[in-house]
């Protein structure tokens, strides 16, 4: 039974770019998921029924609306929350309480929110965001300290370097603002994170290098001097292949290594040499362990027990996976949750087979753990209401 007094929350994701049995769209299997309403509410759908407390939904053009794909998605769901994506440099910090207000009302409540600052400058150029990476972060904080002024006050005056606002406000404060999620590994990223955010996320590194990211952080937020009602929370994001042995998850793993094309791989590597983003470096340098190429043994890549880093070898972003048995997948669950970690942000190849069998089978081992409340508890938002 774990030590812990209150439970984590277990987050799924939301294949708003396309889904795949392989790592990379196209792979061996060649067969690739269009990211339809119909299927993305299939997925929804599956981790509202298992037990999921949210999704994550991407941002950029790589994927359909964030912001619209979720709205879609409420009235054929009845618990689940949407952890929506946005960059804040895209649009004013009024209208980004509105929208948030108006989500709030509409869900019931459901609203979660992911704020992305970081992009490779290509991406970046699509939008017409050529502000230095400094410069987008303090832009950031400012967009942050509007957001949320003009959500909790009837008006809200705010004049910045980026920012001036006079009177914002939304037509109603929402009873439940929407928590604020942010990931970033550099030195400005850390800084709005410490001052501004609800939850800090951070991708799938080993718990040495995760304890030392969580001790940081909580110096930084002390620094910061958060309200005492508003302690810092932390999040880390992972894949996961979870089965019902250890030799059925590595053999999975396998698969999906064996899927990988070496010059999707060497092209990969290309990108990563030249990121801006440190927290995508950090991830190139766990996926580099097994040296170049694609090694035969999935295992050649698991720079912790049970952590994988193969998903990196081709992809961007979150490139690690929690690999084992629902039991090993638990005993790292729970060691990295016994680090401070509240959130755990999931997903698989497929995503929706793959919410199957982290509800079936991992989540009931969470539950017997005390890691995860009985499903019956779950706080309900309440279904989709019409105004």
């Amino acid at each position: 039974m774990s030590s812990r007094t209150t439970p984590i929350s277990v987050h799924w994701f939301l294949p708003t770019g396309g889904d795949s049995r392989d790592v990379a769209p196209g792979g061996a299997t060649g067969a690739v998921r269009t990211p339809s309403h119909a299927y993305l509410a299939q997925v929804a759908q599956a981790c509202d029924q298992l037990g999921f407390d949210a999704v994550l939904t991407p941002c950029g053009t790589g994927c359909e609306d964030a912001w619209l794909s979720t709205a879609s998605l409420i009235p054929v769901t009845r618990r689940l929350r949407f952890l929506v994506a946005f960059r804040p440099g895209l649009m004013n910090p009024t209208q980004a309480a509105q929208m948030a207000a108006t989500y709030q009302d509409l869900s019931g409540g459901r609203l979660l929110m992911n704020i992305v600052i970081g992009a490779e400058p290509a991406e970046l150029a699509r939008f017409g965001d050529f502000r230095p990476k400094d410069e987008r972060y303090r832009r950031a904080g400012e967009f942050l300290e509007v957001l949320r002024g003009a959500l909790e006050n009837e008006s809200f005056d705010f004049t910045g370097e980026h920012y001036r606002v006079e009177a914002a406000t939304t037509r109603h404060s929402p009873t439940l603002p929407p928590r604020v999620f942010f990931g970033g590994a550099s030195p400005a990223a850390e800084d709005v994170a410490a001052e501004h955010v609800d939850v800090y996320l951070a991708w799938g590194e080993p718990p040495e290098m995760i304890a030392e990211r969580l001790d940081r952080m909580r110096a930084l937020a002390e620094k910061a001097g958060r309200p005492d009602d508003r302690p810092l929370r932390f999040g880390i994001r992972f894949h996961a292949i979870t089965r019902d042995t250890s030799e059925e998850a590595w053999a999975e793993a396998g698969r999906l290594l064996a899927g990988m094309d070496p010059e999707a791989v060497a092209a990969a590597r290309a990108d990563f040499a030249t990121t801006a983003s440190v927290g995508q470096a950090r991830m190139a340098e766990l996926s580099a362990t097994a040296g170049d190429g694609v090694p035969d043994d999935p295992r050649a890549l698991e720079v912790y027990p049970n952590v994988w880093a193969g998903v990196g070898l081709v992809r961007g972003g979150a490139g690690t996976a929690l690999v084992g048995s629902h039991a090993e997948v638990a005993d790292r669950i729970e060691e990295y949750a016994a680090l401070g970690l509240d959130e755990f942000i999931l997903s698989g190849y497929p995503h929706l087979e793959e919410a199957w069998r982290v509800g079936e089978g991992l989540f009931p081992e969470l539950r017997r753990r005390g890691l995860l409340p009985e499903a019956d508890d779950r706080a309900a938002p309440g279904p989709f209401t019409f105004r």
